[in-house]
Parts: structure tokens; sequence; C-alpha cells
């Protein structure tokens, strides 16, 4: 890494579709060369060309530093893709959130939603003001940027193995975040949490590298604002001031991994925030960051900053497309924005690493033959859902002879191909799988008009089942129901013996006779893991009263008769567990219901559903029903898309197909 401690000699999201068009196409003429790109970006600034002048000249004379200069020209030259708030309100804002953030007598919760109030009550209209950076960046403010990050650069050992190209990426960049203001993000941050590292002697600095600072520093994150991670809900713009961040009691993983990035650049350590879409069975996207490793490595954390990084990344997950948010403009993406006749707003300072976190292929994927386009530019997508199943783009590809090509694409997953077709983006080919070998499996629609064979499959669920779900399911196998006269359970009689399990385990009792108490007793080494013990009386009328026992206490033994599949009884001793009811005198069951513990996404009696079928347009339905056991005898074609959708609760689902053998796959 040639002159990083050296002063060398000088020598030869999201603004308006509208505004960052008009830059791309300033950009786009400017050709491929780089003084070009800087000469069409100080255009670009209109009245405020004098002060980005005023940078290049600082370094040109006063701070003669050509490698200063490069890295103004850098950041200057992509200046035009980043954007603020136009509007100073937004700063009364963000003390106003300050002062209810170090608020002690409020929870994170009750910060929350009165952050929330203030900015909907107060602040909505300023979040439609916004600027490019290169409109309103001082020369001041750009030069003290510039000139600490090459302070943090040349002067800590832990990235010595930066070098300048990869610096300009990783540390050099003002902000991390769009609409970030311009304070001093990189001293106050730095002061805030460089205690860790100040205790560190050469020695050891030398003996953990990059990867131990970078884990100091996490560490001290997390000691001094505690992770209230929320889900992605919408709270407001995101607090990006350097204070709040400071003071941050929740955000999403997002604000997070921003915020954590921004402290980590303002020590010297080389970190940027990945983020997928969607995951490849999954609805929800995710954002994380990751740093450079001693070798050069880029590390991942898998948990916002919670968990140390380089922790077995989401095995269990199939990854289809990782972006990696940058300063600089992805000129591919800018092309495509400026020539689309129909552009999706992607992210023009995004690189795409999917190949950093597993295989990925470039693909061609056969176009249907009525494809009609009005675009070269066609979308590869995924189905998620949004209040139903709906097919989610994630890059954009090209056509040649009658194929569609797309790069850097993830393994083992479903997609299917969009076009434009001069009113908006429709299929455009069938629902393809590509294999973990890379090869396309294409899925055929399902065409009402032929007969084909339906046969009756047994469903049990709406979403496919985790690793989690299918252990907790086994944890009943070897359990029992037991009834006896007293709540010690003294000589008690064995009911039933569980020895399978599908969705849950119906427990027949007719002509068992009354008992005053009757209970589940888990087998051992299983926790007692239970969500719910359902009890009917004979002829299927529900039972109240009765008193809620457990060896664990009442307590405990509440959660399995809460309703809530997503609350569980279970105890902190792997044996001699059990959970019931004493009806203080006898009483006759019906019937008994178990719910292993899962993730609510079992067919569960009483709610409604319905059947839908990929038909290679839209999702047409085969049938609807209420479920009157855990499971459902549904007549499906075989071969083609399908979806289950709960009407009543839950928004996790995913499509599945049913092969000649009655096996289910699901995607």
């Amino acid at each position: 890494m040639a002159g990083k401690h050296l002063k060398l000699i000088p020598g030869k999201h999201n603004m308006s579709i509208h505004v960052l068009m008009t830059v791309g196409i300033v950009l786009l003429a400017a050709c491929s060369k780089e003084k070009l790109y800087l000469e069409s970006a100080l255009n670009a600034a209109g009245d405020n060309r004098h002060e980005l002048e005023l940078v290049l000249e600082h370094y040109r004379s006063a701070d003669a530093d050509e490698q200063k200069y490069e890295a103004a020209c850098f950041l200057i030259s992509n200046m035009p893709a980043h954007y603020s708030y136009s509007d100073m309100g937004m700063k009364n804002f963000n003390d106003c959130a300050l002062r209810i953030l170090e608020d002690e007598r409020l929870n994170p919760h009750e910060q929350h939603d009165s952050i929330r109030r203030l900015f909907y009550s107060d602040y909505y209209t300023l979040a439609q003001k916004q600027v490019s950076d290169i409109r309103i960046m001082s020369a001041d403010y750009l030069i003290y940027s510039i000139d600490n990050a090459f302070e943090q650069w040349r002067s800590r050992t832990w990235n010595d193995h930066v070098d300048f190209e990869q610096f300009k990426e990783w540390l050099l960049p003002y902000k991390v975040s769009e609409l970030q203001p311009f304070d001093d993000w990189r001293g106050l941050l730095s002061e805030s949490y460089c205690d860790g590292i100040t205790a560190l002697t050469a020695h050891d600095i030398d003996s953990i590298g990059t990867y131990g600072v970078t884990e100091t520093v996490r560490s001290e994150i997390n000691e001094k604002n505690p992770p209230n991670v929320f889900w992605q809900e919408e709270s407001g713009p995101a607090l990006l001031d350097a204070r709040c961040l400071k003071s941050m009691t929740y955000g999403t993983c997002h604000d997070y991994v921003s915020m954590g990035t921004l402290v980590f650049r303002s020590l010297g350590i080389p970190a940027a925030v990945d983020q997928v879409p969607c995951w490849g069975r999954n609805s929800d996207g995710h954002s994380w960051f990751v740093f450079l490793s001693d070798n050069g490595r880029t590390v991942p954390t898998i948990n916002s900053l919670i968990m140390p990084a380089g922790i077995g990344f989401y095995q269990y997950e199939r990854i289809p497309k990782v972006w990696r948010s940058c300063y600089a403009i992805n000129r591919r993406t800018l092309e495509y924005m400026n020539t689309a006749r129909h552009a999706v707003p992607f992210n023009i300072c995004a690189v795409d690493v999917t190949h950093e976190y597993g295989r990925a292929y470039d693909i061609e994927v056969p176009l249907s033959d009525n494809a009609r386009l009005r675009d070269r530019y066609v979308y590869i997508a995924m189905v998620v859902n949004q209040g139903g199943p709906s097919w989610k783009v994630l890059d954009f590809g090209e056509t040649r002879g009658g194929k569609a090509y797309f790069r850097n694409m993830g393994g083992n997953m479903l997609y299917v191909v969009l076009g434009f077709d001069g009113k908006g983006l429709v299929p455009v080919s069938d629902a393809f799988v590509i294999g973990k070998d890379g090869c396309l499996k294409m899925i055929p629609s399902y065409d009402k008009k032929k007969k084909g064979s339906c046969e009756t499959v047994r469903l049990g669920r709406k979403y496919y089942e985790s690793y989690n779900v299918t252990d907790m399911r086994h944890r009943l196998v070897g359990g029992a129901v037991e009834c006896s006269e007293s709540p010690e359970f003294s000589n008690p009689v064995t009911a039933f013996r569980i020895d399978s399990v599908f969705t849950s385990v119906c427990v027949d009792l007719e002509g068992m006779g009354p008992w005053r108490c009757w209970r589940y007793r888990s087998p051992d080494g299983s926790y007692g893991s239970l969500a719910e013990m359902e009890l009917k009386a004979p002829g299927g009328a529900d039972i109240i009263g009765g008193l809620a026992i457990s060896n664990a206490g009442h307590e405990a033994a509440l959660k399995a008769f809460d309703g809530d599949m997503l609350s569980n009884f279970e105890s902190d001793q792997p044996d001699g567990n059990w959970v019931g009811v004493d009806y203080g005198s006898p009483c006759s069951l019906g019937q008994i219901r178990l719910y292993p513990r899962s993730d609510d996404n079992d067919i569960v009696p009483g709610l409604d559903y319905e059947l839908l079928v990929w038909d290679g347009l839209d999702w047409d339905k085969l049938t609807s029903f209420r479920a009157k056991d855990g499971f459902y005898d549904a007549k499906v074609p075989k071969g083609v898309l399908l979806w289950l959708r709960c009407l009543n609760r839950g928004t996790n689902e995913r499509p599945f197909v049913v092969d000649n053998e009655n096996n289910i796959t699901w995607w």
C-alpha cells in the first residue's frame, strides 16, 4: 500500500427520480474520463461551485497532498447522487428528539412513540424538502472531513492493510446514510466510544488485529447503548444527528448498523453496510455491517451490533442478492436509470456483492412466447407476501434473442422475469428455480383450461418448516397425557403416549371417565416445551374453569392456556416437566390437543384459509376453507406453484410445489 503514511507531492434513496435522473444525464454525458465526471459534478453544483473549487485549490496549494486532492475529486465527482434536507427545520427536530432520548423517565418504546408523534405533527413536510449535497456542501466542512479521515487512516495501525482505493470507500465518505446532517460525527463519536481501544497497548493491538479492535468497539457500543431492536416499522425519519446516535435507545437493524459503521469509521476501522432486499424464503430484508479484516477479507456480523462479527453468517438462510452501500456512483445502474423506459428506483450508489456470501450465477432465462416488451431491460423478481403474494424486483438485466440475462444471482431459490409492456411490469417468463448447481428448472404455470390431474395432498402449514420448528415438534415425541385424582399426580394414569407429531397432537378422551387433574408430561431432555394445551368437553364444547398447574408453578403454566401460539410453557431444567389443569373435582374431557412450540404457521382449527395457484399472470383462488383440524386435505394440481393464505393472522407464507409422489417443496 504505497504512500499511506507519506505526504505526497502533487503531480500531473431517496431524492426524487426526477432530480436524480437529471443529475445522471449530466454525468453520463461526461463519458468515462474522471476529469469530465468532476467537471460535470461542478457544473451540477450551480451557485455552490465556488465552495467545491476552494476545496480543490486547498489541496493543490495550501495542503499540497496528491492523495487528498484525488480524494476530494472522488467525493465531488460522486456527490450529485447524495442528498440532504434542504430545510434547517430538521435541526430543530433533532434538538427536540435529543431531549426525548435523554429523558430517563421514558422507556425506549415511549421515546419512540413521542418522537414519532413529534415528527408527524410538526415536521412531516420537511422530509419532502431534499437537495443534492453538491448544491449545499461547504468548503470548510468537506476539508475538515477529508483531513480527519486521512488522519485516522494514516495514524491507526489497525488499518495498515487498507490501500488507497479501499480507503476511498471504507473510511473517507463524509456520510454513511442519506439525509445524515453535516455535523461533527467523526469527532463526537470517536470521543464517545474510544475507551476500550485507548486502554489497548501497541502489543495488544498487534496481537488482536483489526478483528479484535472492531470487537472492542462493538462491545463498547453495546454497553453504552444497550440494543432495543425494533422491526422495520415506520417511525418518522431515521435519527442521524450524531448527538442522537450517541444517545440512541432504540432502532431498527439498519439504524444500529448505520450508527455502528459511523463509529467504526470515526476510529479508523474500515466498515460498511451490506443489505439483502429479502431472504430467499422470507419477505423480510436485513442489514448488517462488514469490516475489512487484516487479510483483506470482508467479515460480516449476523445481528445488527449484538453478536460478534464472523460467527456463521445466517447459515440457514438462502441469499438471492446482497448490495453494499457505497459512496461512488454505480455507472451501470446510472446508465440504466437514464435509458430505461420504466425505471425502477434502484440505489445508484450500491454495488452487488452477492458472490462474497456464496456461489452466485450468471443466468439466461427463456422468455415466454407471448412476451411483448417495450424496453430492452427486464427484471428478476422473487415472490413476497404484501397482503398476499406479489413479486419483488431484485435486479435488472437485458434481453437478447428471446432470453433474459442476469448477473450474480443466488441459487436454490425461486424467481420470475418481469418486463415492461408499455403500462407496467408484467411476468414474461415461467417461474423458475436456480438450482444449487446453477442450472435452471422451469415451473409451468397452471392452465385451468387444460384438464390436469388433481390429487389429494395433506397440507399442514403455510410456511416452510425451519430447523427450530422441526426440533420443537420432535420434543413432544415420548411425552404422555396423564390424569390423576391429586394435583401432585401421585399414581397417575396414562391416557395417551405420543409417538409422532404432525402439526399438533389430538388425543380422544371419550369414555375415559372423570378425573380431577389432567396434564401433559414432557419427555426428558425437552425442557417441557409446549405452546398450547387445548381442552374440550365431550361433544366439543370449551371447558371453563380449572387452575393451571405445572412443576414450574401457576404463572409458568398459564402460558400453555393463553391462546397465544408464540408464548410457551417451558422450564429451565431439561427433565421432569409437566403442565396441566386442576378442576378441583372430577371432570370428564372429550379431547385434548397439544400444540408444540412453533412459529404459528401451522394450520389452526377455526381459522380461515385460501389456497391459491399461479397461472403465469396472477394468483387464482382454487378453494377456501375454515380449518376443522390441524391439517387440510386439498385437491391440488401437481408441479405448479401453490400458496396457502391465512385470512385471520400472520404474514409468513411461502409458495410450494406438490410433486407426483405428494412431496411438498417450499420456495
